[in-house]
């Protein structure tokens, strides 16, 4: 893949992530830190987001520069993961969606993506009678009586959701290790269906809002993770001339492994704490407590290294998609 090719990619990933116009402060800043982390690649990545948040590298300089078909669609790909990334849709983001899609000139193979993303983020995650309180208000007031009595697990069932955490990590950094775009796009889904289970384990169903807000309370943006781990793969060279489609080879090289291993691991640590706990962590603390839980869980990273190229070498869309809609 060319350099302009790659810095056209980049742009409508950007794009994609900016076109609501919705995205808070703290989103921006991580996608701003992002783009200055990803050097290397010939990209001037803080440079381009720069340009694209202040328009000076529109839809239409990108056009020019993606003209293999393989391209097109992988840039498409991309921009339907970060749009439905937070679980909906705006009226701002399906309308760029429509304008990207007919510039790109893609007809069935849009819709083969889009149908893809439905299937790894429209997954069914129970709303049980006790529906998700906003974490705010969680603060605030005390939990509902059916979760009270049951924050305490067993040593045997601890145990064993401690065994279910590693699992999720183990998969997630096996995902990074694949060429392929749709492995990077499970990454999110199954740390939802992590963060559901773990709830889920202590008495307490919850809906997809609930988790997603739980997840941006610790500090994990998920438009912002999609446009770090496409960065990294697309600059580190794991996505290929036609990424997503090809299926089986492993990477060569381990990047972002750490990332999305750590970052399962800690976030289902930290579910835990806050679900044994009455859900009764401020947000202030759910953030300074995850970020104290990734130190020791990069470290496990390079335990479990040779777990995770292994898992990587079992992996296929089917496992992958398998695994999103039941658990690991």
């Amino acid at each position: 893949m060319t350099h302009s090719e790659q810095q056209a990619i980049l742009a409508i990933t950007l794009l994609a992530a900016f076109c609501d116009g919705d995205k808070d402060s703290r989103e921006r800043d991580a996608i701003k830190g992002i783009a200055a982390s990803l050097g290397g690649g010939g990209v001037d990545l803080p440079r381009l987001y720069q340009d694209v948040l202040l328009k000076r590298y529109t839809l239409a300089d990108a056009m020019a520069a993606l003209q293999e078909q393989g391209a097109r669609q992988l840039a498409f790909e991309m921009a339907v993961c970060v749009v439905d990334a937070d679980g909906r849709q705006s009226a701002a983001e399906t309308a760029f969606l429509a304008e990207l899609k007919a510039a790109l000139q893609l007809g069935g193979e849009a819709t083969t993506i889009e149908d893809e993303a439905n299937a790894w983020f429209g997954y069914d995650t129970p709303a049980a009678a006790t529906a998700a309180v906003p974490l705010a208000a969680a603060v605030t007031s005390p939990p509902p009586p059916v979760q009270t009595a049951l924050l305490a697990l067993s040593p045997e069932s601890e145990r064993a959701l401690d065994g279910s955490v590693l699992r999720f990590a183990i998969v997630c950094g096996a995902l990074e290790l694949l060429p392929q775009s749709w492995a990077t796009m499970a990454i999110v889904p199954l740390q939802l269906k992590l963060v559901h289970s773990v709830g889920k384990a202590y008495g307490v169903e919850l809906d997809q809002g609930h988790i997603r807000e739980f997840l941006a309370a610790a500090g994990v943006g998920l438009t912002s993770q999609y446009v770090e781990q496409f960065g990294r793969k697309l600059l580190g060279g794991l996505l290929g001339k036609y990424a997503g489609k090809t299926a089986g080879k492993v990477g060569g090289a381990a990047t972002g492994i750490a990332f999305s291993f750590a970052t399962t691991y800690a976030l289902g640590q930290l579910a835990k704490r806050y679900y044994a706990g009455g859900r009764k962590m401020e947000t202030a603390v759910l953030k300074d407590t995850f970020s104290q839980l990734l130190t020791p869980a990069r470290q496990l990273q390079t335990q479990y290294l040779p777990q995770i190229q292994q898992q990587a070498r079992t992996l296929d869309y089917g496992t992958v998609m398998k695994l999103v809609k039941s658990g690991v």
